[in-house]
């Protein structure tokens, strides 16, 4: 699975319609909710939207035919593997009508071609840890667990003799990392999953 990098702009003209989807990665769906209602433009006639988080999802047609533009912008996210991002296709009309088949082929063909061109990074499953190590173990520690991929130190408080670190850890494999830690402190670090 992948998410987005940042906000992910795409406009095409299709029949004299003009349609404009707006991409960005969401945590929640509060924050989904959040960037819908921030990129929605009142003056169009219509704003489909879809949106994914983890089992979560939602859409809606905003007026247009059931089916016809919601479903399509989630087929697009899904088609492309991607969680935890939220799209908005926004439609003024042109005065030719598209057809079922044609409004389905506009709203998913938007959302596709702008999630296609947008930055993206895979999402890998992690869990929460906090280690506490002493000042003479802290720099040994972070070096190893830094070096090793997809591991994140969230923060880092210092204590008066040495460190409470908030990691998040690749689940594939926190049980090594969380080993080695125990070997290079000789188990004088104290861990907490």
């Amino acid at each position: 699975m992948f998410t987005l990098n940042g906000i992910e702009r795409f406009s095409q003209d299709i029949k004299k319609s003009r349609f404009l989807a707006v991409a960005a990665p969401v945590a929640d769906e509060a924050e989904a909710r959040a960037f819908l209602a921030a990129h929605s433009d009142a003056d169009a006639n219509h704003n489909c939207w879809a949106w994914r988080i983890g089992q979560a999802y939602r859409f809606s047609d905003d007026g247009e035919p059931s089916g016809t533009a919601g479903r399509p912008i989630l087929q697009a996210i899904e088609g492309q593997e991607l969680d935890h991002v939220a799209v908005v296709v926004t439609r003024w009309f042109g005065g030719i009508l598209l057809g079922s088949g044609g409004l389905v082929r506009a709203y998913g063909g938007t959302a596709a071609s702008c999630l296609r061109q947008a930055e993206k990074t895979a999402v890998v499953p992690s869990v929460g840890v906090r280690i506490s190590c002493l000042f003479s173990d802290l720099a040994l520690v972070k070096a190893r667990l830094t070096a090793a991929p997809d591991v994140r130190l969230e923060s880092e408080t210092f204590t008066e003799t040495g460190a409470d670190l908030a990691l998040k850890l690749p689940v594939a494999e926190a049980e090594n990392l969380i080993r080695l830690v125990g070997d290079i402190t000789s188990g004088r670090a104290e861990i907490t999953v």
